[in-house]
């Protein structure tokens, strides 16, 4: 069970844009800095905020989604991830009240500061404010009376005459401003279509950018004090989430190869985690580089990532495409998310893929994004017919047509999504696995049976 007393702090926004992950993953690297075992979380479904801070704490970044996992799974889920830890640093998604839906707070970085019992350090684009940043964070701190907002830091202060005019407006509210940033355009991470650019990109240039960010953060503010708030968190015990309690008969082993690298950045740590701990050895493998599959891969796990950024690459390395493609024919089975499903399909924006899906990847000026509630179309090695998971969405490609195969997912109000075939499950559908341990399960026990298969036919 994780201290009660740990330390922890939620890093907040008043809205998208305002520097939340600046402040969070600087912040992480000035503690580690000062030696503290830093665990880090991203509120929501996001994936290259937590790259940022895995390279900021030096331990993987975690997210805390309370509409993937459900409320009940947030405190399990946080004490997992911050077991071992000095301090845990969370940060926020969006504004701080902002959710899953307009009316509700479902999902909100405010909802999971709540089921966390931690205190918010919000950060203000004071930029174009003076005596109005009082209203603002005092309407923020009064909003929800079940929230504790103890703590400001200001962000793209102009001069010190500007931060003094700031911190004056503030003083009556008696919430501490705990840091002044000026305005640093050195700090700013580069971006595109979905976001930032992920750290799996910039490899040393981001380590620089993070080990910067975080000198700024340890000069402008004010370390100890940030400290004592994380400390000042009420008692909070919960039993940590176990990846290993499946409830299950495990399988014989068996061996998933996960892509990684710069084109499939996007994985749930605690999908890998609940793969081994429901038997399987996990290896991962690049496509933008790897010429053939790990020796002896039972089942293919394909996240997702920006494969259309990388298309030229993935195209260029036809000895994995044919492989994979060989593998997925020959009925073992192959999970595929978002930009997994892109490199299944014949081509990508013409440039040529695994040809495994009878379908064409296109990228478009349209943005799918949002929660899907779906239940699985028909059986495949992921999910029985009929189970019902919580996803996410976030893509500007569109794949079509679909032939030749039964749908994955049933999007309830949205429509059929996806692809199985043959042992492949393939669709655009985001799922964190800790609400939905049986899909893992099930993936490693049918890997486990192709392989027991493939030593039969050897023997």
């Amino acid at each position: 069970m994780v201290a009660a007393s740990l330390p922890r702090i939620v890093v907040a926004g008043t809205h998208s844009g305002v520097g939340k992950t600046t402040v969070a993953s600087g912040l992480m690297a000035a503690l580690r800095a000062r030696d503290r075992k830093v665990a880090p979380f991203k509120v929501g479904p996001d994936f290259i905020d937590p790259s940022y801070h895995a390279l900021a704490a030096g331990r993987p970044g975690r997210n805390l989604d309370a509409f993937l996992s459900g409320p009940k799974l947030i405190g399990p889920l946080f004490a997992h991830g911050a077991e071992g830890a000095d301090v845990a640093v969370v940060e926020g998604v969006m504004g701080l009240f902002d959710g899953k839906s307009g009316g509700g707070e479902l999902a909100s970085t405010a909802h999971v500061a709540k089921l966390l019992d931690a205190p918010i350090l919000l950060v203000v684009d004071a930029g174009a404010m003076a005596r109005s940043v009082a209203a603002l964070v005092h309407g923020y701190a009064t909003f929800d009376p079940e929230l504790r907002v103890a703590g400001v830091i200001l962000n793209r202060v102009g001069s010190p005459t500007h931060e003094k005019m700031l911190r004056d407006a503030l003083e009556p509210l008696r919430i501490p401003v705990l840091g002044a940033l000026r305005r640093d355009g050195s700090l700013r991470t580069p971006d595109r279509h979905l976001g930032l650019v992920p750290a799996a990109e910039r490899r040393g240039e981001a380590r620089e950018a993070i080990d910067r960010t975080g000198e700024v953060i340890s000069r402008s503010c004010n370390l100890d004090g940030i400290m004592r708030l994380a400390s000042s968190a009420e008692p909070h015990r919960t039993e940590p989430w176990n990846p290993e309690a499946t409830g299950t008969e495990l399988p014989t082993a068996a061996r998933v190869a996960v892509a990684r690298g710069p084109a499939f950045s996007f994985v749930y740590e605690e999908n890998l985690e609940l793969l081994r701990g429901a038997g399987a050895e996990v290896v991962a493998f690049d496509p933008t580089k790897d010429e053939n599959l790990p020796e002896g891969t039972d089942a293919l796990y394909l996240g997702g990532g920006f494969p259309e950024t990388y298309a030229e690459a993935l195209s260029d390395n036809a000895s994995l495409r044919e492989e994979v493609r060989a593998f997925a024919l020959s009925g073992r089975p192959v999970a595929a998310e978002c930009g997994g499903l892109l490199y299944l399909c014949r081509n990508l924006d013409g440039h040529e893929m695994c040809g495994v899906l009878d379908a064409a990847a296109r990228m478009t000026d349209r943005l799918s994004l949002g929660y899907r509630e779906a239940r699985a179309s028909v059986d495949s090695p992921m999910a029985a017919k009929d189970t019902v998971v919580r996803g996410h969405e976030f893509h500007y490609s569109a794949v079509e047509p679909r032939a030749g195969s039964a749908p994955a997912w049933e999007l309830l109000d949205c429509g059929e999504e996806g692809f199985v075939a043959g042992g492949v499950c393939a669709s655009y559908l985001h799922t964190h696995w800790a609400a939905a341990p049986e899909i893992p399960c099930r993936f490693v026990r049918s890997a486990a049976r192709g392989a027991a298969r493939t030593a039969g036919a050897r023997a």
